[in-house]
């Protein structure tokens, strides 16, 4: 059997001077981008160079839209109603759109950051107002979602195309939903711990959360956030960890 699979990671995130993550260097190993649209992290500077270099790498562009939320880097649960989350994803998918189109390229995917991305994973109104968002500004995008949540859920019912998200570098609850951050077992930080979890969510369906128990799991594309300092050895580690296993790593769109 023949297993395809997209790798994707947070990317744009850096501020002014302040520099997070290791852009360039991820760049060269992932097959799309999921680029900061200002509100949760990036500047005007950094969208544009991060579009630039992404698109000159043949990277799938994807905006990564999240709550405006500088100071919590978008993680802190906002209340927010539909029209806000709707007005709000329009906005930063139109920011990056523009980037690419000044590149000559088109937006592959759109991805939301993190408190907003796991809130729209079990709110299906929330949910909704997303994905009517991506489908009003191009119904062409793809919408990536938590694995099983209600993003994908809504952005099937909206006639979009979407994409399976699962974590490398993230443990999950029986649910499927991801460990929460504040929680001290959150993350995981053994790259190969990392590849043997995934090349199973990839080859098997499953994912072993924090209890012990086998979750089923759809993984069409597999996250590394961008802002951890083990990225880059994250992906190339999941690069070689995966091709080794027969597993083809490709982007999920082909715009």
């Amino acid at each position: 059997m023949r297993w395809t699979v997209d790798l994707n990671s947070d990317l744009g995130e850096s501020f002014g001077s302040y520099v997070i993550g290791q852009d360039e260097a991820v760049l060269e190993r992932i097959t799309s981008a999921n680029i900061a649209c200002g509100f949760h992290a990036g500047d005007h500077n950094v969208l544009r160079r991060t579009v630039k270099m992404a698109a000159e790498k043949g990277i799938g562009l994807g905006a990564h839209p999240g709550l405006p939320d500088r100071l919590g880097f978008g993680r802190r649960y906002i209340q927010v109603d539909p029209d806000d989350v709707y007005n709000m994803t329009v906005y930063q998918l139109g920011a990056v759109k523009t980037f690419a189109a000044l590149e000559g390229k088109e937006l592959q995917h759109v991805k939301p950051h993190g408190a907003m991305y796991n809130m729209a994973a079990k709110d299906a109104e929330m949910a909704q107002a997303i994905a009517e968002a991506v489908a009003a500004v191009d119904p062409s995008l793809i919408l990536f979602g938590l694995a099983g949540g209600e993003l994908v859920k809504a952005g099937e019912k909206a006639g979009l195309q979407t994409a399976h998200e699962v974590f490398a570098d993230r443990t999950y609850q029986p649910d499927g939903s991801l460990t929460p951050r504040s929680q001290p077992n959150c993350l995981i930080d053994d790259p190969q711990m990392a590849v043997d979890r995934v090349v199973r969510m990839v080859t098997k369906g499953k994912v072993t959360a924090v209890d012990g128990t086998d979750v089923p799991i759809q993984a069409d594309t597999v996250c590394v956030h961008g802002d951890s300092p083990q990225a880059l050895a994250f992906v190339e580690a999941l690069r070689e960890g995966l091709t080794g296993k027969g597993i083809h790593i490709q982007r999920i769109g082909k715009r």
